[in-house]
């Protein structure tokens, strides 16, 4: 097949030559591929304000090198058209519904493989070929890790069109799909654009659980639970502790509720299946990990990016969002955990289960607990153990009882 690939005569014509690259895609493994012309940017403007309101929380790379956004030829001078690809990752051959309490709080597309190393070994070798077959051709990949408005411009080779929800949709494949393109030097043929395809729908914006949708085409990362779950490092912040409900790595919801998800086909992409070895892990599992255990976990996983002690500490929120008793003997043993962000907020859980087990728990550390921080929390979740109205009395020693 490589010698294939060198021998094969380079088109003239853009509508050829775009053919072939699209072809080419596919061999790859995407499931769609399609041109965009390299102008600048039509959402520029938008975006700007949308950093402006502090949308963007504090992903303050976000707002870096706005000037490449504005202009992919900011990043490859001579770029001339984007190659745009989709890759479905959601609903896959062979792969069922999460089940039991971690992995159904684990946004679909981090259940298998990262999307990162898939996509980006794939395009790097559809860019050899290219420059192979185009002797001066000159090209640059990427997949959701540089500066460009990626959405914007696979909206306009004709791979879907922006939503209510921010995501890109499609009448056939939905929106469970990721992006990647590749900037080059040879002219194309665009896609055609397609039009608006939610109409008056907002079930998006309805049923956001922390309203971070407040309007059409507008997401606030401040209330995102994947910004939470995923982007903030350290201590959550108290009132954004229970909206997360039981989300330990992003949420789907937006993309649950939408009408065109309902009739998706299948992918068959294995690598993005759940791993065997993952799939047996719960939260009180997460949140026992050693470092050593998350390393091989983990490892190829976009749910490495929180690190351990992120996800331990959105592990600790879920549990106590469940408000089950059960999860009190592994949430006490991670009150000694190494990192105080784990403790604080396994301290917390507690608190919100409530229960002599968690008082004791709780009064146990607080005796020789050095973080003042941790202590804090700690006394925090006592008052709330000792004034917790569905564990006093007779009720309490049956909820403990079952």
């Amino acid at each position: 097949m490589a010698s294939a690939k060198r021998t094969v005569s380079s088109p003239e014509s853009p509508a050829d030559r775009t053919a072939l690259l699209r072809s080419w895609a596919l061999e790859e493994g995407f499931d769609r591929a399609a041109a965009a012309a390299i102008e600048p940017s039509d959402q520029i403007g938008a975006f700007r304000d949308w950093l402006k309101r502090g949308d963007h929380a504090a992903m303050a790379w976000i707002g870096r090198r706005i000037e490449r956004r504005e202009d992919p030829r900011n990043i490859l001078p001579d770029a001339r058209s984007a190659l745009c690809v989709a890759l479905q990752y959601w609903p896959l051959d062979g792969e069922t519904e999460a089940t039991g309490d971690l992995w159904p709080g684990v946004a679909r597309y981090a259940r298998g493989r990262d999307y990162h190393d898939i996509m980006g070994k794939a395009l790097k070798r559809l860019c050899r070929r290219i420059e192979e077959a185009f002797p001066g051709a000159v090209t640059r990949p990427y997949v959701d890790t540089g500066p460009v408005l990626e959405r914007e411009l696979a909206a306009r080779s004709g791979l879907g069109v922006q939503g209510k929800n921010t995501n890109l949709l499609d009448r056939t494949w939905g929106s469970y799909f990721l992006l990647g393109e590749i900037f080059l030097t040879l002219e194309l043929e665009p896609g055609e654009p397609v039009a608006d395809i939610c109409g008056r729908c907002t079930r998006c914006l309805d049923h956001c659980p922390t309203g971070a949708l407040p309007e059409p085409y507008r997401l606030d990362s401040r209330r995102c639970i994947s910004y939470w779950t995923i982007e903030h490092r350290g201590d959550l912040p108290a009132e954004v502790r229970e909206d997360l409900g039981e989300w330990v790595f992003g949420c789907d919801v937006c993309q649950e509720v939408c009408p065109w998800n309902y009739k998706a086909g299948p992918g068959s992409h294995p690598q993005l299946r759940q791993p065997s070895e993952r799939r047996e892990l719960d939260l009180a599992g997460l949140l026992a990990l050693d470092r050593e255990e998350y390393v091989r976990c983990f490892v190829k996983s976009p749910m490495k990016r929180p690190k351990l002690e992120g996800l331990q500490r959105n592990a600790a929120v879920a549990m106590g969002n469940r408000r089950d008793p059960r999860y009190v003997p592994p949430l006490v043993e991670a009150l000694a955990a190494e990192e105080p962000v784990v403790r604080r907020h396994a301290a917390w859980a507690l608190g919100q289960i409530g229960g002599n087990r968690a008082q004791r728990g709780l009064e146990g550390r607080l005796e020789v607990e050095s973080d003042e921080a941790t202590q804090r929390e700690i006394r925090a979740a006592l008052r709330r153990v000792t004034s917790h109205p569905a564990y006093s009395g007779e009720a309490q020693h049956g909820a403990e009882s079952a």
